[in-house]
């Protein structure tokens, strides 16, 4: 009797536990990724310095740290002195708690949760253009980031947090994967086929991705971005630099039925030191999702440039 009962719950966890790493598939048997899903969190993509070392929160700290982030972070406290106010707090998107691993930084590696040191040579481009911005920071609109200009942003590839318009749609048809993304309503169509990627000559400016599954793990490997100092690649983290050397390698995995495990390695050995990578937790969260119909480039361009051109008549008087 003992024996059989203890045979019957060995069976029964067996059962659970296959059934939680086997993710529901499509008919045609990839993994079920679809949904729209949202990167939106707390949690900082570098560690704070006075972190150290420590990669995860106790559930305590955790929470405390979740307290004061909300509070630090909230756009309709006042000002303070020498800081510029923008959008209120209802148009941002942070999310109300931090990644559900607790870690303390979205970066997984190097250990220390930090962004590597650039090259020395990747170094003296940000200074150049540090120095330039000084003088020139509107002579004509390619001085200005791409964001202003509504070409591009950082939540394309990699899929890292914006502070607003943090959400996903991905589809799933045979052969091809397409993830449209909310901020800037750019779509990526991702063929899972083996052909080969374009030429290293032509560079778009979300790339040219090619996946593949491993096992429940879409696979998703990305170059021919274009080079552009001025995008904002990695949401200004990065001084927006990257060169024609750029391959991002992501991992998508579904752990449960309403997470979406989002893993990228960045690589660019004329940029960085080192790869680093980086690790999300995507909650599914309800639709419909809406365009974003970004206008700044219509507007605020324009008035960027004539405020310029304003200040230089002002001062040569």
């Amino acid at each position: 009797m003992k024996t059989t009962l203890v045979s019957a719950c060995l069976t029964a966890l067996l059962s659970t536990s296959t059934s939680a790493q086997s993710p529901a598939r499509l008919s045609w048997g990839d993994p079920d990724l679809e949904g729209i899903w949202t990167n939106a969190t707390l949690t900082t993509l570098q560690r704070a310095p006075e972190l150290g070392t420590k990669a995860f929160f106790t559930p305590e700290e955790a929470a405390a740290w979740e307290k004061q982030r909300i509070q630090a972070t909230n756009a309709d406290r006042p000002l303070r002195a020498g800081e510029v106010g923008a959008y209120n707090d209802a148009f941002f998107e942070r999310g109300t708690r931090g990644v559900k691993s607790r870690r303390t930084s979205l970066i997984i590696d190097p250990p220390d949760g930090r962004i590597p040191a650039f090259t020395p040579d990747a170094q003296e481009k940000v200074d150049a253009r540090a120095r330039h911005e000084a003088v020139s920071p509107a002579d004509r609109p390619d001085d200005r980031w791409l964001t202003e200009r509504c070409i591009l942003f950082g939540a394309t590839v990699p899929m890292l947090p914006e502070p607003y318009n943090n959400n996903y749609r991905i589809v799933q048809s045979p052969g091809y994967v397409t993830i449209l993304v909310e901020m800037n309503h750019d779509a990526r169509v991702i063929p899972l086929d083996a052909r080969p990627p374009l030429s290293s000559r032509i560079q778009q400016w979300t790339g040219d991705s090619r996946g593949r599954f491993e096992g429940n793990t879409l696979v998703v490997e990305t170059r021919n971005l274009k080079f552009n100092e001025k995008s904002r690649f990695g949401v200004g983290y990065l001084n927006g630099l990257s060169d024609e050397n750029l391959r991002v390698v992501e991992r998508f995995t579904r752990t449960d039925a309403n997470t979406l495990t989002y893993q990228a390695t960045i690589e660019d050995p004329t940029v960085f030191v080192r790869p680093w990578t980086v690790e999300i937790s995507m909650d599914r969260t309800e639709g419909p999702l809406y365009e974003v119909a970004c206008h700044e480039g219509n507007y605020g361009m324009f008035n960027i440039l004539s405020g310029h051109r304003a200040e230089e008549r002002a001062r040569s008087r």
